[in-house]
């Protein structure tokens, strides 16, 4: 078994030069949404859209499938 990890999002974020406090007030993302990618939660594809839009970006470089070893 495996997880997603959001990690990628906040080095897309850094590189983009957009903080978390913009992504709320300025792109009215949801607080909410923000602690659950911090915490690698499951989110909706819609959310990860929506990053992509904002961030011009791709799926990649907000989030990846990390594989667990046996």
């Amino acid at each position: 078994m495996g997880m997603i990890s959001y990690n990628r999002l906040w080095v897309t974020l850094k590189k983009k030069e957009i903080s978390q406090y913009a992504l709320i007030k300025r792109y009215h993302s949801s607080p909410g949404q923000i602690t659950r990618l911090k915490r690698n939660e499951s989110v909706s594809t819609h959310t990860i859209e929506m990053f992509c839009r904002i961030l011009d970006c791709r799926v990649e470089d907000v989030m990846e499938y990390i594989k667990e070893e046996d």
